[in-house]
């Protein structure tokens, strides 16, 4: 796992057993939550999605994982949408298979930086988070597969519901997982299910030529 910089900000890149230079990979772009945040990237290598996903090692994939200083990725968001783009033209990533994975605050982010890019993305997965629902449209062309406890009570699952909702009413292609009698940790058994990276490696970026933007009129939408 090598520790890196981009701009200011700083980030982890986590190889598979079988990495060859100059061969092209599946990347995953994971967005931590509130409880990774700090000065310390020492934090983000212990982080449970970067735990749990070294056992797949039959997806041959390469997770690159950005640390948040701030006390949300909106503060660094004009960054991170840089960084996501150099991430998607790097030399290791197979540009059709460009994924965005976030829980909790990087649920949050992911649903964000997914409509500010949705072009680069093949998929994404965004864990107990939340979105600016009425924006959801650019997402209809991107699959979307997100998760939430029934009974979070840091966020509400609502708040997944009506991203997903919102997208599908559009078009879209999204689903909503639920657990049943979990709160806010979603993403244990999420990172658990070998079914959900079957899922986020099957799909293929189709989205570059189909953007939908349906809120540009400022006599209607301020």
């Amino acid at each position: 796992m090598d520790t890196l910089k981009f701009e200011n900000l700083e980030y982890l890149v986590n190889y598979p057993e079988d990495y060859q230079a100059g061969k092209r990979y599946p990347v995953v772009l994971f967005l931590h939550g509130a409880g990774t945040r700090g000065d310390d990237i020492g934090i983000l290598a212990g982080n449970p999605f970067m735990k749990m996903t070294q056992r797949y090692a039959e997806f041959s994939f390469i997770t690159v994982a950005p640390h948040c200083k701030h006390d949300t990725w909106f503060e660094c968001f004009e960054t991170l949408i840089r960084f996501a783009k150099a991430v998607a033209a790097a030399d290791f990533t197979d540009p059709e298979r460009f994924y965005l994975v976030g829980n909790s605050m990087g649920g949050y982010g992911t649903w964000q930086l997914a409509t500010a890019i949705p072009e680069y993305l093949a998929a994404i997965i965004p864990i107990c988070g939340g979105g600016m629902y009425w924006n959801a449209g650019r997402l209809v062309n991107v699959p979307v597969w997100a998760f939430h406890g029934e009974i979070d009570n840091v966020v509400r699952p609502e708040e997944s519901q009506k991203m997903v909702d919102a997208i599908n009413q559009k078009g879209g292609n999204a689903r909503l997982t639920l657990y049943p009698n979990t709160k806010h940790d979603s993403w244990t058994p999420t990172y658990n299910t070998a079914e959900v990276f079957e899922w986020l490696f099957a799909q293929r970026n189709q989205n570059a030529t189909a953007l939908v933007d349906q809120y540009s009129n400022s006599k209607i939408y301020g």
